[in-house]
């Protein structure tokens, strides 16, 4: 049922029915409990970021001053603010933290990097990777 759902979560209870050997009602309480559970978090429709003008990628490498518990506290609450990053992870050693960010162009990400990435508490050291090409992308999850 998971692995339909990834597939196309926008089909309707009926088809998933279908497609997963089950009945209607049965089907509807089984994905009444994986929603319960947290198994399925939430539905949302996958955007083509290329198609809305969001053409340049970076990967942008984040090295804090240091890593108590305020600092990182500040840092995650402020990167929280912070709409073109799509992705923000933190890390085992050294980066501390990787952030997948978008913009329309060259000079969105440098005033984007330098007005706002450069300024968020903590932050010791930034560095950064242009994205050539995405290979794999949204992949669902190994069920």
């Amino acid at each position: 049922m998971l692995a339909e759902l990834q597939m196309d979560g926008r089909l309707s209870l009926t088809d998933l029915a279908e497609r997963v050997g089950l009945s209607l009602s049965p089907c509807h309480r089984r994905l009444r409990a994986l929603e319960q559970s947290g198994a399925i978090s939430g539905y949302r429709a996958q955007l083509d970021a290329e198609a809305l003008g969001l053409t340049f990628e970076a990967l942008v490498f984040v090295t804090m001053r240091d890593g108590d518990r305020d600092t990182v506290a500040a840092f995650e609450d402020a990167v929280t603010g912070v709409p073109n990053a799509l992705r923000v992870q933190r890390l085992f050693g050294d980066p501390d933290y990787i952030l997948q960010v978008v913009a329309r162009d060259i000079r969105e990400f440098q005033r984007l990097y330098d007005e706002q990435l450069s300024s968020l508490p903590g932050v010791q050291r930034l560095s950064s990777t242009l994205v050539m090409k995405n290979v794999v992308e949204n992949r669902p999850l190994p069920l």
